[in-house]
């Protein structure tokens, strides 16, 4: 702490007097002091919950508050010292017991030090630590894998096996729009402009977007919903009484049946979302419209989503080498 006063005396010292400079200097020591000295009071627990507590009026979603929780109690659990004596040191000793006790892959190593991470960072600009120690902890490096998608084949496949016209229209809104599963539960009827063919979804963090669905979705949509007998205001509910709202886990359950049924493999709701990002490159869709489409704040995360078809890469490279 006394590092940084020193750095923003010497900033300041060409445009303050003698005078105004010690009375900063006396202002920052006592009010930084003042923060030390109460940070000194406060247990790792309650460091977590105002951290949690940050993250949720952020709008970060409960799924997300969740991670945190976990990930950040198991660490908690394994100190024996105040947060703020943790070295970089002690971290990298923990992540690395954690690979060995857990036996779980550079991805899920990777993912526990962002949350880590994101923990002290906060615990920094709050000046509750003076620097956190994940900063010299870089992203692991983990085998990037091409991951498949759902073929236009796979597709009909999955229709055909559809025994119920809800099943068609979940489908269908899924490949068209690539929202993601949560986004599709929270849908209401409401929510739909079939004229438009467009939706209104709420994506992390409350970010409102529109996203488009096509005609084969539009009329599977109007034909479920004209033959409903529920009064239930949701887009998707269940098939029998009292038709609640479908839930995450439902969708989930569902897709992954559906799957089975046509001797599919890994078929699930988030696969649809890569194969509409995959196909929207693959057709000649700007990456920063597929970014928008999929309400990523960061254009390498809809990178990450959107393997490009190999099928067009090999042609590319015959007409290259002709």
């Amino acid at each position: 702490m006394e590092e940084k006063i020193v750095v923003i005396l010497n900033e300041m010292s060409e445009y303050l007097s003698i005078a105004q400079m010690k009375k900063l200097q006396e202002t920052m020591l006592r009010v930084f002091s003042e923060k030390s000295a109460e940070a000194k009071n406060i247990s790792n627990k309650e460091y977590l919950n105002m951290f949690i507590a940050a993250k949720t009026i952020e709008g970060c979603s409960m799924r997300t508050i969740k991670y945190y929780s976990t990930t950040i109690e198991r660490l908690l659990d394994s100190l024996n010292m105040s947060i703020r004596k943790v070295t970089t040191d002690d971290m990298r000793n923990y992540l690395t017991e954690y690979q060995k006790i857990n036996n779980c892959s550079k991805v899920t190593v990777d993912n526990v030090r962002r949350n880590i991470s994101s923990f002290f960072s906060w615990l920094e600009e709050e000046n509750y630590i003076l620097k956190s120690p994940m900063k010299r902890i870089h992203k692991i490096k983990t085998n990037q894998q091409v991951k498949d998608i759902i073929s236009d084949e796979e597709i009909e496949k999955l229709r055909d096996k559809c025994k119920c016209v809800r099943d068609l229209a979940m489908i269908d809104l899924l490949y068209s729009t690539g929202i993601r599963v949560g986004e599709l539960v929270n849908l209401n009827i409401a929510d739909i402009d079939f004229e438009s063919r467009e939706c209104v979804v709420f994506g992390k963090g409350g970010k409102e977007r529109k996203v488009y669905f096509d005609a084969k979705a539009k009329l599977h949509l109007q034909e479920y919903i004209t033959n409903r007998i529920d009064t239930n205001e949701a887009l998707f509910v269940t098939l029998d009484k009292p038709f609640s709202r479908l839930k995450i886990s439902g969708v989930e359950i569902r897709i992954r049946k559906l799957g089975k049924k046509a001797n599919l493999s890994k078929i699930h709701p988030h696969k649809f979302r890569r194969t509409m990002a995959t196909r929207a490159i693959d057709k000649g869709m700007p990456i920063e419209q597929v970014q928008k489409i999929l309400g990523h704040s960061q254009i390498d995360t809809t990178m990450q989503y959107a393997m490009v078809n190999q099928i067009n890469v090999k042609e590319s490279h015959r007409k290259l080498m002709a």
